[in-house]
């Protein structure tokens, strides 16, 4: 695969426990305070395993609805930020791709009850073109664009970003507002306990003694447009994507591959269109959920293709937000490639032999301006980014 055109990112926006903002999600990343929720803050009824909410003035309006329409409203925030910072004036060639994974869930639990009833069936379509994020985002910026929204799992968000690098490098959009949103309710979190994975304390990415991820919720865009264009008009470029892999290896419902088959591709293609390999990397901020399979698996594929490099598994600070994971870790990742410093890694005390490396369990300062982001998701789908600061090409 021929090395790709670095693709500008001129516009970020982030909303998830630690912040309503970019500027107080960094603070809160370099702060290390960890917000877990109780399950009652999600529903009366939610099974006792903590979550990582966000900040309640998001809901200060109109509340949480506890439907499809949480979802949106952290997508607009965050891809509001974007927006604003990347002083895009016409929009009309404008693309917008969101990831989500209930996202587009008619009324999350409410949904599911409606649809076995004849009359709640037009309501149900309205309500599923109205919560529809990528459809919805371009009505509320003008774009004329084509509307996309990704639902495939856990990298839904990363998904969303390295279609939208695609669309600009292919001349298809000149600017594209990609990345991912979701907001928790009861089926996942109900899901994921029932799947015996969720860890009842602080999780423990690649710790010998993790028990399982804690989820969180949040929304994280990106505006994408050519380098070219972006110097053209004289907008600030905040990083690059350089490049993205996506595969799948189809091998479990919810399990990885033994071998990390798909991931392993999607880690070479993103190598091979960043035209970079191992030595170029200052990290990898990983999938990381704190699960004793995907951190097995994913760290031993790792130091099996990237041995030496460092990995940051930023999980702890945000639990796992779903379809909006690959998309707030694409930020995490460029906000530490800017500050030229990597969080600790919090939760890991001791390294698990199986794995065989450990994250920075203290603050790691870096000199390289590229990094990898990687996103593992159900039915055996891996995503990876690379990516670069702002002055990688200055």
């Amino acid at each position: 695969m021929p090395k790709e055109e670095p693709v500008a990112i001129t516009g970020m926006g982030a909303v998830c426990a630690l912040g309503m903002n970019v500027a107080d999600i960094e603070r809160g990343l370099y702060g290390q305070e960890r917000l877990l929720s109780p399950a009652a803050a999600l529903s009366a009824s939610a099974l006792p395993f903590p979550f990582y909410r966000v900040p309640d003035a998001v809901w200060q309006q109109e509340g949480r609805k506890g439907s499809a329409a949480d979802t949106l409203r952290l997508g607009l925030l965050a891809a509001r930020e974007a927006m604003t910072q990347a002083q895009w004036t016409d929009t009309r060639t404008m693309a917008v791709i969101a990831g989500t994974t209930s996202g587009t869930a008619l009324h999350f639990l409410e949904g599911y009850r409606n649809r076995h009833t004849a009359d709640h069936c037009s309501e149900d379509c309205a309500d599923y073109l109205a919560c529809n994020p990528a459809l919805v985002l371009g009505e509320t910026f003008h774009a004329h664009g084509p509307p996309l929204t990704i639902s495939n799992a856990c990298t839904s968000g990363a998904d969303a970003i390295g279609m939208g690098a695609d669309l600009i490098r292919s001349a298809r959009a000149d600017a594209v507002l990609c990345g991912g949103m979701d907001a928790l309710s009861l089926v996942p979190h109900t899901g994921f306990a029932r799947l015996m994975v969720y860890d009842d304390a602080p999780c423990r990415p690649f710790d010998a003694h993790r028990k399982g991820l804690n989820l969180g919720e949040g929304a994280a865009f990106l505006c994408l447009e050519s380098a070219k264009n972006a110097e053209r008009r004289g907008a600030a470029i905040l990083g690059y994507v350089l490049g993205y892999g996506a595969h799948s290896d189809a091998y479990h419902f919810t399990a990885p591959h033994p071998e990390g088959a798909g991931l392993e591709k999607a880690l070479d293609d993103a190598l091979a269109q960043a035209g970079a390999q191992a030595a170029d990397l200052a990290f990898v901020n990983v999938h990381g959920t704190g699960t004793r399979e995907n951190d097995q698996i994913e760290g031993k594929t790792l130091a099996r293709l990237l041995p030496g490099v460092p990995l940051w598994a930023s999980k702890p600070l945000t639990g796992h937000t779903l379809g909006a994971a690959g998309a707030l870790e694409a930020v995490f990742t460029l906000t530490a490639l800017t500050r030229a410093c990597v969080p600790a890694s919090l939760g890991f005390t001791e390294q698990d032999p199986e794995i065989g490396v450990s994250p920075p369990g203290s603050a790691l300062a870096i000199t390289k301006r590229l990094a990898l982001s990687t996103s593992l998701g159900f039915g055996g789908s891996n995503a990876a980014l690379a990516l670069a600061a702002g002055s990688f090409h200055d």
